[in-house]
């Protein structure tokens, strides 16, 4: 989050002031800081209702779900690939292709291993089975 001081009226000096939040990413930490700074500087003579922040840690705590199962299936979806031979497409004019050989998570975001080199979910173009021979059934002799 970036923050931008004002021109002073009197001397027309303009200063800047930066601010940065290194994660930009919000967490339940956070929302319960804000709610209890919220709390202590109410207008005691028209204070915030009670079921208004109990709705806004509800949905605080929904989204927060939300957000875990997204990056789980993700994960999911990416290791379902292991094995697998898959295309990708590396920039606008190259393609490559291989077997998955793992996964890596890089950025809270997983990411396949194909060839030793990383490339996102975004990037496969085809996905092709691993096909593994059936074990012969010696009881059907």
């Amino acid at each position: 989050m970036q923050v931008t001081s004002a021109t002073t009226a009197t001397s027309g000096i303009t200063s800047t002031d930066s601010t940065t939040n290194p994660s930009q990413v919000l967490n339940q930490k956070d929302f319960l800081q804000l709610l209890v700074s919220q709390m202590e500087n109410q207008d005691p003579m028209n204070p915030q209702s009670d079921t208004q922040m109990a709705a806004q840690m509800a949905q605080f705590t929904s989204l927060t779900q939300s957000s875990a199962s997204s990056a789980s299936l993700a994960m999911m979806q990416a290791n379902s690939l292991i094995g697998s031979t898959v295309t990708l497409q590396v920039d606008a004019q190259t393609t490559a292709t291989g077997a998955v050989q793992g996964v890596v998570m890089q950025n809270g975001t997983p990411e396949i291993l194909v060839n030793g080199a990383t490339y996102t979910m975004s990037q496969v173009t085809s996905v092709v089975p691993t096909v593994t021979n059936p074990t012969a059934n010696p009881a059907a002799n």
